[in-house]
């Protein structure tokens, strides 16, 4: 194919354009879709050619090498340029006034296209799937590798066109098509909390405190009536004992006693019993009640041979008078 002035030879749509935003015109809703204006003569050559509708646009840029796709919206533009969105100007890095080849061509409905928002903004509104929704109303056509923007609350969102299939270039025109998101640019994984290194006193902290000693009970040191000592040495009792050891230690505790009492009483007189409900004190204590005093002053006297240890005796000190 090859332009001549404005008319179009063969059986195919092929031609160059001058192109220019749609800023140059009063239509700013082209802003919003894929779709370009074209001349009537395009029009007049496409109605002659059998070609498949919707109509839909190979457009490339030869100086760089870029490719994509969009469809038309009018025929009402001069002949030899045409308008289109600013965002695929800025795609196809072309600037006012450059040449574009436009090509028309036929794109398979497309199944499945995986978008990628610029900034996490795009995720902060309160419903972007419908927003989505209804901007790609405002498209024909998608190709992988390129941006396309979604005017939304005064602002602009630009999002990437990661996959399309079943091909690079997919028709979106009366089409099932799932969409899938992938994370914006700017997303950052959320760092893991990295666990303060312990230093010794939250170390020792960390050490588990021994086991506390049980309880015993009367642990302390016999002391006799008579300033002898005593022989007898407590039984650690667990705190933690049961009912039925509890019972037991009750009548264990009065044999255990009566141990203790035996135990003092066997330097004196051995075998000797108290008998019950009655409190002796001094050297009688020991004595058995059905014995002869003097008996057990000679039994006693019989046992301790030696030297006896001097007994207590109160008030033993020096007298002395006021008078001199």
């Amino acid at each position: 194919m090859y332009f001549d002035g404005y008319g179009y030879r063969g059986t195919s749509f092929e031609q160059r354009y001058q192109c220019f935003s749609a800023s140059f015109i009063d239509k700013p809703h082209v802003e919003t879709g894929d779709r370009i204006i074209m001349p009537p003569s395009a029009l007049d050559r496409l109605a002659s050619l059998q070609i498949d509708y919707p109509m839909l646009f190979e457009f490339r840029n030869d100086a760089v090498e870029r490719v994509s796709h969009c469809g038309v919206l009018e025929f009402v533009a001069e002949e030899g340029m045409i308008y289109m969105p600013y965002w695929m100007m800025e795609n196809m890095l072309l600037q006012e006034g450059d040449l574009v080849h436009v090509k028309n061509v036929t794109l398979p409905k497309g199944t499945y296209v995986k978008l990628q928002p610029h900034t996490k903004d795009f995720l902060d509104i309160s419903n972007p799937k419908a927003i989505l929704e209804t901007t790609l109303r405002n498209f024909s056509c998608l190709t992988t590798g390129d941006s396309i923007m979604v005017a939304y609350n005064n602002k602009k969102y630009y999002i990437d066109i990661v996959e399309t299939r079943p091909s690079n270039a997919i028709s979106i025109i009366e089409t099932d098509c799932e969409v899938d998101f992938a994370p914006p640019l700017d997303y950052k994984e959320p760092e893991k909390p990295v666990a303060p290194t312990k230093g010794k006193e939250q170390v020792a902290e960390a050490i588990e405190p021994e086991a506390e000693p049980k309880f015993v009970a009367f642990t302390g040191t016999g002391r006799r009536l008579d300033g002898k000592s005593s022989n007898y040495q407590p039984q650690p009792i667990s705190s933690a004992a049961r009912p039925s050891d509890v019972k037991q230690s009750g009548g264990s505790s009065s044999s255990r006693y009566g141990h203790s009492q035996q135990s003092a009483g066997s330097s004196s007189v051995n075998g000797t019993r108290r008998s019950h409900g009655k409190l002796v004190f001094g050297q009688n204590a020991h004595r058995n009640p059905n014995e002869n005093p003097k008996e057990a002053s000679k039994e006693s006297k019989q046992e301790q041979p030696g030297k006896e240890e001097p007994k207590f005796q109160a008030f033993s000190g020096k007298r002395y008078s006021l008078r001199g």
